[in-house]
């Protein structure tokens, strides 16, 4: 049934040997009317190490310079592939944890030690944003990405971020920056909750993989569904953690990633774009119900 899930354009961009791609651009800004996130500068996916060749080449066409791989080193160094990369983009390892695998089947064990549901997945996210800013991660993960889209030239060159399933590590440093930008909660964890039908063909697998013979939900299949879930109310509610903990996503941005002010107004400046005439925003608004529809029939 999956398979046959016709995925909603824009924002999704098919590119055969890699999931849940899309633009992360087109989204209202919501206290600027007539603004949005500039498209084409910000993509997101899963892993885009089994690539082939057409896919390639429409990464390509989105002239995508950086590869900003957020995944251990204990992934990595389980994979029997060389990470992907392809001429015209460089992959820049940015390591949220250096030595913990939040692949899919690991996060899964995280949760069970928490709660599955809402808030283990906040207290995940809480530990992926204390991860990037850890003094002893060199790798600088979230700055580094935040530093791009702050250079010239104006807009800065097209990026993708990837994790293992584009979900969790990806999902965060996503919302920090349509945060930044000025988009609304609510869109944010609309966004968010796409991922949902971007990763729809790997559910079974992963599903298969998280409740078989001594995986972290033996034999729990709604456990396990829950827990690769990507729901709007995991993101709402890690916001609220954000402004909880930190005061505001800027602050986090400031005082504890230690980014500088004109940092964040240059990324601002590259990304906040007036729509030109007739141009419209990416449809999000009414949506969810139809996005729910479809993740119910997955």
């Amino acid at each position: 049934m999956a398979t046959n899930l016709t995925l909603p354009t824009p924002p999704f961009i098919h590119a055969p040997g890699i999931e849940n791609l899309r633009d992360a651009g087109g989204y209202p800004v919501e206290s600027q009317n007539g603004k949005a996130v500039r498209r084409g500068i910000l993509f997101r996916a899963a892993d885009p190490t089994h690539l082939d060749e057409e896919g390639v080449a429409i990464l390509q066409r989105l002239g995508i310079t950086h590869i900003f791989d957020l995944r251990s080193l204990v992934e990595l160094a389980k994979g029997r592939e060389q990470p992907r990369e392809w001429e015209g983009a460089r992959r820049i390892p940015t390591p949220v944890f250096l030595d913990k695998d939040y692949s899919p089947e690991a996060l899964a064990l995280r949760l069970r030690n928490y709660s599955v549901g809402t808030e283990g997945f906040v207290r995940a996210y809480a530990s992926i944003l204390s991860g990037a800013i850890s003094p002893d991660n060199a790798y600088r993960p979230f700055q580094t990405i935040l530093e791009h889209l702050a250079s010239d030239p104006n807009p800065p060159t097209p990026i993708l971020i990837h994790c293992s399933a584009g979900k969790d590590r990806t999902g965060v440093i996503v919302a920090l920056v349509l945060a930044l930008c000025g988009v609304s909660d609510n869109v944010i964890a609309h966004e968010y909750s796409l991922t949902e039908l971007g990763l729809a063909r790997l559910k079974e697998p992963i599903v298969e993989r998280l409740t078989a013979p001594g995986a972290p939900h033996e034999g729990n299949r709604a456990a396990a569904e829950v827990q690769i879930g990507a729901r709007k109310e995991y993101m709402l509610a890690t916001l609220r953690y954000i402004r909880q903990k930190y005061g505001s996503v800027e602050e986090y941005l400031l005082q504890h990633m230690g980014l500088s002010q004109e940092t964040l107004d240059k990324i601002k400046k590259n990304l906040v774009v007036d729509l030109a005439e007739g141009e419209e925003t990416v449809p999000w608004e009414g949506n969810d119900e139809l996005v729910s529809a479809q993740i119910a029939r997955l």
